[in-house]
């Protein structure tokens, strides 16, 4: 086979049957693999490893060539958009990721600069073009960006947040401006992913790491109304191309994110796949949903809990084995290892 929209992957996105359960790992490409850190340690920094086209190739392909996962995704951040529109992005030791230049009202957003995907984040789209040329025929390419409530949380806090105050008093006390922002940074991301898709990605994934922390209200209005704005800009020219939606802690709106038109969604650890499946049908795949702390047990533990899943989405097309979010520093490259012999063993089909 080397008809990647025959893969097993792009399949299952289509909800049609297949022989086993595809599966891949958000993260795949990072410091749980040696190799990985061994690339890492010849860029100098993490900023300079995503912004070398080869060696975030090299990263992208190490865990293919070691596990042979069923898709692939490209290794970036989802802070290079807003670092393009020259927030100035660094990363401190032990603290992740910060901007030297963080949004301060709505002067600062209605001065952000609206990003070209080819000049200012070209080196993404070479990056893409090389790991198309490196992986196998029949491997698909997962492209993606960040969602705009998202990216906005860094771009107003600075950093890293525990309770996200001053984004929230965005929202609440400058609703027009927040309207502004999310409006600006949804159509950067669906140009930004659309340039992706042109360069060679199968697939695309919107990763909301954040929309689990806003109410109800506030999420509808400005992280699902932003995600709508870039699926359906995306979908507008590329029609074919299967998008993947990600909330992490966002399963009370399932339903509303399968109505936004998209593929898959990805779901988080914290809910059965056998209620997810029974709130949206066969609408959209399901991806996931191991919790990624089970990485850090035994290898039984692993596979019992890898079967746990597996029995929880049950029978039928449609799953996309994944972790609930993506895998920590410290798991043994073997435990993976396991959880692929296991998965797609335990879900081998005989009748697709």
């Amino acid at each position: 086979m080397t008809n990647r929209n025959d893969s097993l992957f792009l399949r299952a996105l289509r909800r049609e049957p297949t022989e086993r359960t595809p599966i891949w790992l958000m993260r795949q490409a990072g410091r749980y693999l040696p190799e990985y850190r061994a690339t890492r340690a010849r860029a100098g920094s993490f900023l300079d490893l995503a912004g070398n086209p080869e060696l975030a190739c090299e990263v992208t392909l190490q865990p293919i060539e070691r596990y042979g996962f069923d898709a692939s995704i490209l290794f970036s951040d989802i802070l290079i958009l807003p670092h393009a529109m020259g927030l100035g992005l660094g990363f401190a030791p032990g603290e992740g990721p910060y901007f030297e230049r963080p949004l301060t009202g709505p002067a600062d957003i209605d001065a952000l600069p609206m990003p070209d995907p080819l000049d200012d984040t070209g080196f993404v789209m070479q990056a893409v073009r090389l790991i198309r040329d490196g992986l196998p025929d029949q491997t698909p390419l997962i492209g993606f960006a960040g969602s705009p409530w998202t990216v906005a949380t860094y771009m107003i806090e600075g950093r890293s947040s525990k309770d996200f105050a001053r984004a929230k008093q965005l929202l609440l006390a400058e609703p027009e401006a927040a309207h502004r922002l999310m409006n600006h940074l949804a159509d950067a991301t669906a140009a930004y992913l659309s340039a992706q898709v042109e360069a060679g990605a199968d697939a695309l994934m919107v990763f909301d790491s954040w929309g689990g922390v806003l109410s109800p209200r506030l999420y509808r209005e400005f992280s699902l109304a932003s995600q709508q704005r870039i699926v359906d800009q995306v979908r507008e020219k590329h029609p074919a191309t299967p998008i993947i939606l990600f909330g992490k802690g966002c399963g009370q709106h399932l339903e509303l994110l399968a109505d936004t038109g998209c593929e898959g969604l990805g779901v988080d650890w914290t809910m059965d796949l056998s209620e997810a499946r029974a709130r949206v049908g066969h609408r959209v795949a399901l991806q996931g949903n191991l919790d990624p702390a089970v990485m850090l047990t035994s290898p039984e533990i692993v596979a019992a809990e890898a079967r746990r899943v597996l029995e929880s989405f049950g029978d039928g097309p449609g799953h996309i084995f994944n972790l609930g979010h993506g895998i920590t520093p410290a798991v043994d490259p073997d435990n993976v290892t396991v959880l692929v012999e296991t998965v797609r063993a335990a879900s081998a089909r005989q009748d697709a």
